[in-house]
């Protein structure tokens, strides 16, 4: 019985082994079938999102390609509106030249017709004293004669100033036509805006038979010569000028449909002046017109803004006025106006000279 007893625990030992190693092996075994379970699964998993990506990458790639079918269709649609725009603009640029150019023709022809009338007259009293002193001659009136030379030389003094009077008219014409050069040249502020008042003034009479505006100027005498592009220079004033002339005449037109005899009252008054200040020459042009709002007054240097009717501008003027003043000439252009009251355009420009082909800032 004892050794019975003595082998008995040795036995239940390993029964008990057995039975735990048989439960592990089962544990085992069904841990090992979940994660065949699990690894399959994860791979049945990482195969699905293959597949997405794979059709992800696909539906992107044609979607790139639509979109940049439709960036480059729209660049060449953009690129050619671009191209149309410039061509429009050019052309409307020209148009604004060829405007201003027409203004100037009856202006030109005013101005020309004065000098050639004296030229005309002074040439038909030369004739009459070529007669008188052919007689004279022959009588042997030396005193006469003399007194008749001197009077023929004065008038010839005449017709050659007349004549270099129109000839120059003629020139400032040309040189307003054609296109700018970008070259500057020494000129006289004073004698270019003083010129291009009277063109755009009578320029505007030529339109408007009974208009009529009193001119004032008030020129700095000690003012030199100033490096300039003179066509361009002169194109910005015409372009103030016109506008003053009409500000002024709507004014006119307004004070009259009044109806209350104020338009006695009212003069209609361009001017412009000149001066010195400090390195720049300023030029001034005022009118005693309509004014213009505050409203207005930040926008007219914008393109193709413009407060005429329809038709009667094409909002460039001051726009290409403000541009060669600013980029072309380095220099300044303001308005100060009160509506109802007056406006006036304020140019500053370096003041600047040649001396031996350097600029020098005076």
């Amino acid at each position: 019985m004892w050794n019975i007893s003595a082998l008995s625990f040795p036995v239940s030992i390993s029964i008990l082994l057995a039975l735990e190693f048989a439960f592990t092996s089962r544990t085992l075994e069904a841990k090992l079938v979940e994660v065949q379970q699990l690894s399959e699964k994860t791979i049945s998993q990482e195969v699905e999102k293959q597949q997405i990506l794979q059709s992800h990458n696909e539906t992107l790639e044609r979607q790139v390609i639509e979109r940049t079918t439709e960036v480059v269709a729209q660049k060449e649609e953009l690129q050619s509106t671009l191209e149309h725009l410039k061509a429009t603009q050019s052309q409307l640029i020209q148009k604004e030249k060829m405007a201003s150019l027409g203004e100037l023709t009856a202006g030109i022809a005013h101005e020309i017709q004065n000098p050639l009338n004296f030229v005309n007259n002074f040439s038909e009293v030369s004739s009459e004293l070529v007669e008188e002193l052919k007689q004279e001659a022959i009588a042997d009136h030396k005193e006469e004669v003399l007194t008749i030379a001197a009077d023929l030389k004065q008038n010839l003094a005449r017709i050659h100033q007349h004549g270099q009077r129109a000839d120059g008219i003629v020139k400032n014409m040309l040189q307003h036509s054609r296109a700018s050069s970008g070259e500057k040249q020494l000129t006289d502020i004073n004698t270019l805006a003083d010129e291009y008042m009277r063109l755009s003034y009578y320029g505007f009479r030529a339109l408007e038979k009974e208009f009529t505006c009193t001119l004032s100027t008030s020129f700095d005498p000690k003012l030199k010569k100033v490096e300039v592009v003179p066509q361009d220079i002169g194109r910005v004033l015409l372009n103030l000028f016109n506008n003053a002339f009409y500000a002024v005449q709507q004014k006119q037109k307004l004070v009259h449909a009044g109806a209350n005899g104020e338009e006695r009252a009212y003069m209609p008054k361009v001017s412009v002046s000149s001066r010195k200040s400090q390195s720049q020459v300023e030029i001034q042009v005022r009118d005693n017109g309509v004014g213009m709002p505050e409203s207005v007054k930040h926008k007219i240097f914008q393109p193709f803004f413009t407060t005429k009717p329809a038709g009667q501008g094409t909002g460039l003027g001051l726009s290409l006025s403000y541009d060669i003043i600013t980029k072309g000439h380095g220099g300044e252009m303001q308005v100060e106006s009160r509506e109802g009251e007056y406006s006036e355009f304020s140019i500053r420009l370096p003041y600047t000279t040649t001396f031996n082909k350097q600029p020098i800032v005076l």
